[in-house]
């Protein structure tokens, strides 16, 4: 936060004193929700709106605070009723039913010269996925997609290595037995993030068998976000991208 800038503001009549006072304690009270005014000062991006078990009124609460803020708004895990809600009061958002994303640009995003690659085992993964690949590319980031290159079907990945290899940093979405990620590990040289989803039969358990099996990978250079966690993925994957 500026804080000649915004006291600069106040006395010009640009700001009110109520949107001076949320700025200086750093967050605005809306009752349901405290939103993070300065996050984006502190760590590069504004605070993102987790979108499931809230209502689409407090979603258009929170985005109208973001948007005063002219900063870039991101919703994960909307569903099409609350989203549809949302596009009447900011018909200018763009949202992506398969992935559960809503976004809205106010600021171009600072683009990178280096990709990210966002791989997945299997079509049934693909919404975890696209949720990796459109935070990154919400971030600014290029994606190259790599979809149903799972395992059991090792050539398919061996015919997109060409393309994984052009990338900074991989991300891989798998489900079942999770082994995905283990063999693009030993296979490529930039980091890759494992994405377990909960895509799989009773044995599954949820997607714990495939967290745990990415957990005890035997390839370097592995790291594993949550369970469905695209979000965390394709996040974690802009910051390693942006070094």
């Amino acid at each position: 936060m500026n804080t000649r800038q915004l006291l600069e503001d106040l006395q010009n009549g640009h700001i009110d004193l109520e949107a001076a006072l949320s700025q200086l304690q750093g967050f605005e009270d809306l009752g349901h929700s405290r939103v993070d005014l300065n996050r984006e000062a502190r760590n590069g991006a504004a605070e993102v709106i987790f979108g499931q078990g809230k209502t689409a009124g407090q979603i258009i609460d929170v985005m109208q605070c973001l948007s005063a803020q002219q900063q870039n708004i991101l919703v994960t895990r909307i569903t099409p009723e609350a989203a549809a809600t949302v596009q009447q009061r900011f018909p200018e958002s763009n949202y992506t039913e398969l992935a559960r994303i809503l976004s809205l640009q106010s600021v171009p995003a600072q683009k990178t010269e280096s990709k990210i690659a966002v791989v997945c085992a299997g079509t049934s993964d693909i919404p975890v996925a696209e949720e990796a690949a459109l935070t990154a590319e919400f971030y600014g980031n290029t994606v190259e997609r790599v979809y149903d290159a799972g395992v059991a079907g090792l050539h398919r990945l061996i015919a997109s290595l060409d393309t994984i290899n052009t990338c900074r940093v991989v991300v891989v979405v798998a489900g079942m037995e999770g082994a995905l990620p283990s063999v693009v590990g030993g296979l490529v040289k930039a980091p890759v993030i494992a994405v377990p989803t909960s895509v799989g039969y009773g044995a599954n358990f949820g997607g714990l068998s495939a967290l745990l099996g990415m957990l005890n990978t035997c390839a370097s250079g592995v790291t594993v976000v949550n369970i469905d966690n695209g979000f965390g993925a394709g996040f974690a994957a802009n910051r390693i991208n942006r070094l």
